[in-house]
């Protein structure tokens, strides 16, 4: 399960970032995709025309996660289980390309140069029904995607006709759909950040319980629902920041809260689903940082001239995987 949000800060510049929860180790790391690389997803091949640097692995053929690409769009897929609806490859309507569920990512990063862009490529696709090898199942997945208008949108493949959805708080998590999670959000609309009185009852005082009284009531769980709510009302209430370093402290900080440490979220087989990495995707910069679970320096990889131009295979970035310590004495 994982949490996302997109940010603009006070500057103008936009953000999507993530948190990667899985029970499975998928072993993600930064890697770059150039410009034209032919990709042999498990649906059929498809071709990039342009970069794109993201978590990725290759498994087979190069898959991804999340990313941003050349032209400032980021794309992300988060776990969207008993939801997502794919076609079986063989009803695939004529004129249409197939896409298996997991190379989504990949062939969106590659081919589509803004959320405007995308909600036209996708009538001319189908997710199909084809399990990734490593799982051995079929993911069922749902992408928000971003770009450096602020335009964010949703794709959840929930019927054969694929359409981006209108996501205007910004935020995703895992199932219910969009729409149940924006409709929840009116439960808690009266959520505030500032401290709120206490009502004098029959004669007795209450003694406050100090400052942030105004949220009593925000969920504190792992569940999808709670991580949503937790989410909007951080980034609504959360003091701007002003450039790129400061918002990127400032996302890992609002990630904080949805975070889930190893061992306080085990699934009904015993396996422990944990935040694997965070991912942060600066779109103006149009880099990807990574944070993984046992560091939290950020680690980044940034699209450049030189890279688009003249890298023509797929080149993967080996993480630094120790927290560093700093002595200050």
């Amino acid at each position: 399960m994982c949490t996302s949000l997109t940010y603009q800060n006070s500057r103008g510049d936009h953000f999507l970032a993530r948190t990667m929860d899985f029970a499975f180790e998928l072993h993600g790391q930064p890697m770059f995709m150039p410009r034209n690389w032919r990709v042999a997803g498990d649906a059929g091949e498809f071709t990039t025309t342009y970069g794109f640097v993201g978590a990725g692995r290759k498994i087979g053929h190069e898959m991804f996660v999340d990313g941003v690409n050349e032209k400032g769009l980021g794309v992300a897929a988060l776990y969207f289980p008993e939801n997502a609806q794919y076609v079986d490859p063989s009803q695939v309507p004529a004129g249409k390309q197939a896409i298996a569920p997991h190379d989504f990512v990949a062939w969106a990063l590659g081919n589509a140069a803004s959320v405007a862009d995308l909600r036209e490529l996708v009538t001319h696709i189908q997710l199909v029904n084809l399990p990734v090898s490593l799982l051995k199942l079929i993911t069922p997945l749902h992408y928000i995607i971003s770009d450096p208008t602020g335009e964010t949108a949703v794709l959840e493949a929930t019927s054969q006709d694929l359409k981006l959805i209108e996501d205007p708080v910004g935020v995703m998590t895992n199932s219910p759909d969009l729409g149940w999670h924006l409709q929840n959000l009116s439960t808690y609309g009266t959520l505030t950040a500032t401290e709120q009185p206490l009502h004098d009852y029959m004669g007795y005082q209450l003694k406050t319980q100090g400052p942030g009284t105004g949220a009593l009531g925000l969920p504190g769980d792992y569940t999808s629902p709670s991580r949503f709510i937790r989410t909007v009302f951080a980034k609504h209430f959360s003091q701007p920041a002003a450039d790129v370093p400061s918002t990127l402290n400032l996302l890992q900080h609002l990630l904080d809260s949805v975070t889930i440490p190893k061992g306080v979220k085990l699934k009904a087989d015993g396996s422990d689903d944990y935040t694997q990495y965070r991912g942060y995707m600066s779109l103006e910069e149009r880099a990807y940082y990574m944070e993984p679970y046992d560091n939290f320096e950020l680690q980044r990889v940034v699209l450049t001239t030189e890279m688009l131009e003249e890298q023509h295979t797929p080149v993967s970035y080996a993480l630094q995987p120790s927290v560093h310590i700093q002595n200050l004495n």
